[in-house]
């Protein structure tokens, strides 16, 4: 069976754009693919500074994982900081891959454009990927299309190190997106994104789910008047409605007396009826976190087992003589 790999940062609570971005490939690949997904805690240093908020956010998706669908009996689910071969690989990629390659990299560009500080794990956030991917030899690789990029310099990478140790160690992986679903707009209309602050929540309360909603921007276009039925608030309800639905929605926008608070209502009403039974699931596993606990311990020795002869064979390959994986 081939072989799936794909992580979420601990940054925030996921959202909308996690969910059909990824996480919703990923419970539709596990008849498929061998799955390993884990939680990308390692990356989300880059960025969050707060130890509380990394471990209870970390727990977070776990929860989301599982309610959702994902399965641990068919995926391996793991936390990547308990995976120490990551951040060896890491290192031994970090010296064939260029600097000027990660400079270039549109996401370090585009954060660093608005504002965010350019550490130096913001820089080299597409190796530790790398050394993410490479080191299961996944062969497919679900991600959100601002991703993508990323996994180029990934099959780069790859290609270098096996010509430049004449090796074929690292498979060279391929991306895998549902390119009418690759970016999800936010409530102010950007790519919705936790660094942007502009997020639609699935396992929110109830109130909070509203509050959300109800903050997608809108224009002032008076209640009577016809308005332009490809907003943002239509964008995201085809996410959950029927085609029917949708254009029963786009309808009522055109005809007038329909304001952009009907709209989110109905939005909000169908988010809720989506998510209904993996909120519920939810509810059920924050009352069993010994359950969770176990499913990670088990992920991440599964995980390691194979890590472990992947980082031999990649230190061996560039000429180290440690003898606790060159005998």
């Amino acid at each position: 069976m081939k072989r799936s790999i794909s992580g979420i940062q601990p940054s925030g609570i996921l959202h909308l754009g996690n969910y059909f971005g990824a996480m919703k490939q990923f419970i539709e690949n596990q008849d498929k693919y061998e799955g390993f997904y884990f939680i990308a805690d390692y990356h989300s240093l880059t960025s969050l500074t707060d130890p509380k908020a990394l471990r209870e956010n970390s727990y977070n998706i776990v929860l989301d994982y599982l309610a959702l669908g994902l399965d641990p009996e068919k995926s391996t689910i793991f936390l990547q900081s308990d995976v120490p071969e990551h951040t060896e690989l890491m290192w031994l990629l970090s010296n064939i891959t260029p600097v000027g390659l990660l400079e270039r990299g549109h996401s370090y560009k585009d954060k660093v454009a608005k504002g965010f500080t350019p550490n130096t794990g913001l820089l080299t956030y597409p190796v530790l990927m790398a050394a993410d991917i490479l080191m299961y030899n996944a062969d497919i690789v679900p991600v959100g299309k601002d991703q993508k990029q990323h996994l180029e310099m990934t099959r780069d990478i790859a290609l270098k190190f096996n010509q430049q140790y004449e090796v074929e160690l690292f498979k060279l992986p391929e991306p895998q997106i549902l390119e009418d679903l690759a970016v999800i707009p936010g409530t102010d209309g950007q790519k919705m994104s936790k660094s942007y602050g502009n997020t639609i929540n699935m396992f929110a309360s109830k109130k909070e789910l509203k509050k959300q909603i109800m903050s997608i921007v809108t224009d002032s276009t008076p209640l009577e008047e016809p308005k332009d039925p490809n907003n943002n608030i239509v964008k995201l309800y085809e996410l959950f409605a029927t085609k029917e639905q949708v254009e029963e929605m786009k309808n009522k926008f055109v005809a007038g007396n329909y304001g952009y608070g009907h709209a989110k209502t109905e939005l909000l009403n169908a988010v809720l009826e989506y998510f209904k039974d993996a909120r519920e699931k939810r509810e059920e596993l924050v009352n069993n976190m010994e359950y969770v606990e176990e499913v990670l311990a088990k992920g991440a020795a599964k995980a390691r087992e194979i890590a472990k002869a992947q980082i031999t064979a990649a230190k061996k390959a560039v000429g180290l003589i440690g003898n606790a994986y060159n005998k």
